[in-house]
C-alpha cells in the first residue's frame, strides 16, 4: 500500500529528546523551544515567535489577543479546517464564510470588501497548500476597516509573498498574527505542535502572559520581576520540551527536506500537466510553492469517487479534503447557510493524491500512470 502520508523523521528527534530530558527540564520552554523561537524568528523574519500544543491553540490565542467578544463578526473562508473558525466561536464572535477563489481554494479577496460591516472585527486568511493568499490586497482593505488580519498559515512553512514593489515576506509574517502546525502531515513536524507567530508589537507583552497560563512567569524566569502571579486570562498553550526538541531535529534538516518535496511536487506536476480530466494547482505570480500537498481538482463529485476507487484498487490512499464549513451541522443548527459554490466545489472535487518524503519515484510513476489510464 502507498499511504497519503508517512511522518519523516531525521534521525536525532530521540537524541535531542534525550538531552531535553538531561536538562532537567522538560516542562516547557527550555533550551529546545528557544532554539526553535530563535531560528524562526531570524530565518523568516517573525517579530515574536511562541511555540504551542497545536495550531489550534496558536489561533485561540489569537482570538484572545484579538480581543475579540460576544457579536463580534469574523470572516473566515469557508473551505478551510474547522479550527479555522472554531477559535472566533470560542469567544462567541459570529463567523462570516467566504467564497474560494474558482480556480483555487485560497479566499477570494474580490468578495471580501461585500461582508464587512460595523461589527466585523478581524479577517482570517488560510493559505491552502502553502500557497499564499493575495496579501497585499486583504492588507488593504482591513486597514481601510481598521480590522486584524489573522494568517491561519497552517500548511505554510518555508512559503512567501512577494508584494508589488517587489519586497518578499514569509507567509506568517505579513499579518498582525499567524498561526502554524507542525502535526504529523505537514512538512515539519513535531508529531503535533503548532506556532503562534506575533507581527505587531502591541500584542507581544500579552501573548508572553496568556501563553503561560494568565501569568507573568516568564518575565520572572527572565529576572525582570521577583515573582509572578495571575494577571490575565490564558491557558496552557506552551508545548512540553519533549515536543520541542523533536522539531528542533526537523528545523535542523529543513532545507533538505523543502528540496526533496519540491522535487516529489514538481515530479507530479510535469506528469499531470497534459491531462484533461482534471485542473491542477494555481500558484499566483506573487506565491511561492513550498510543496506542502499535490492535488487535482476533478471535473465532478463521481470523477472524484472513480478515481479514489482506483487508486484504492491498486493499493495507493488518496483522499479528499475539507468539508464545506458553512454547510456543517454545527454551523446551520444557528445560521442560514448562504451559497458559496467556490468553496462547494472544491468539497466534491479536490482529491490530495499521496505525499510525503520517502514517497520514492518509482511509486510516484505508478501514482501517474494509474491517473493518466483513467
Amino acid at each position: 500500500m502507498i499511504p497519503f502520508n508517512k511522518p519523516y523523521l531525521t534521525g536525532k528527534e530521540t537524541k535531542y529528546i534525550e538531552e531535553a530530558v538531561a536538562t532537567g527540564k522538560i516542562s516547557g520552554n527550555g533550551i529546545f523551544t528557544q532554539k526553535c523561537h530563535t531560528f524562526f524568528e531570524e530565518k523568516y523574519g517573525f517579530k515574536k515567535v511562541l511555540l504551542t500544543t497545536s495550531c489550534t491553540d496558536a489561533l485561540e490565542m489569537c482570538a484572545i489577543l484579538a480581543d475579540i467578544q460576544s457579536g463580534d463578526e469574523i470572516i473566515v473562508p469557508s473551505y478551510t479546517f474547522v479550527s479555522s473558525a472554531l477559535a472566533f466561536v470560542r469567544q462567541n464572535a459570529n463567523i462570516i464564510f467566504a467564497d474560494s477563489y474558482p480556480d483555487n481554494p485560497n479566499i477570494d479577496t474580490d468578495k471580501i470588501e461585500n461582508l464587512i460591516t460595523d461589527k466585523t472585527k478581524a479577517i482570517v486568511v488560510v493559505h491552502y497548500a502553502g500557497i499564499a493568499c493575495d496579501m497585499e490586497k486583504i492588507l488593504e482593505i482591513a486597514e481601510k476597516h481598521n480590522l486584524i488580519v489573522i494568517e491561519d498559515a497552517a500548511q505554510a512553512i518555508d512559503s512567501y509573498y512577494t508584494f508589488r514593489d517587489g519586497t518578499k515576506k514569509a507567509l506568517g509574517s505579513i499579518g498582525h498574527l499567524g498561526a502554524f502546525s507542525f502535526h504529523e502531515t505537514k512538512n515539519i513536524i513535531s508529531g503535533e505542535g503548532g506556532m503562534l507567530t506575533i507581527n505587531d508589537e502591541r500584542f507581544i507583552n500579552r501573548a508572553e502572559i496568556i501563553w503561560e497560563k494568565g501569568t507573568n512567569r516568564s518575565m520572572f524566569f527572565r529576572g525582570e520581576i521577583n515573582k509572578y502571579g495571575w494577571v490575565d486570562t490564558g491557558s496552557s498553550f506552551l508545548p512540553s520540551e519533549i515536543i520541542s526538541a523533536f522539531l528542533w531535529a526537523q528545523l535542523e534538516n529543513i532545507d533538505d527536506i523543502q528540496e526533496k518535496r519540491r522535487a516529489i511536487w514538481n515530479r507530479y506536476y510535469e506528469g499531470l500537466k497534459d491531462n484533461k480530466n482534471f485542473s491542477l494547482p494555481v500558484i499566483p505570480e506573487f506565491a511561492t510553492n513550498n510543496a506542502h500537498m499535490f492535488y487535482i481538482v476533478c471535473k465532478d463529485l463521481s470523477s472524484r469517487t472513480e478515481l479514489i476507487k482506483k487508486l484504492k484498487e491498486n493499493n495507493i490512499l488518496a483522499v479528499f479534503h475539507y468539508l464545506s464549513l458553512h454547510k456543517s451541522e454545527f454551523y446551520t443548527q444557528k445560521h442560514n447557510s448562504r451559497e458559496l459554490p467556490n468553496s462547494d466545489h472544491f468539497e466534491e472535487c479536490l482529491l490530495r493524491l499521496p505525499f510525503y518524503f520517502e514517497l520514492a519515484e518509482t511509486e510516484q510513476e505508478k501514482i501517474i500512470n494509474i491517473i493518466n489510464e483513467q
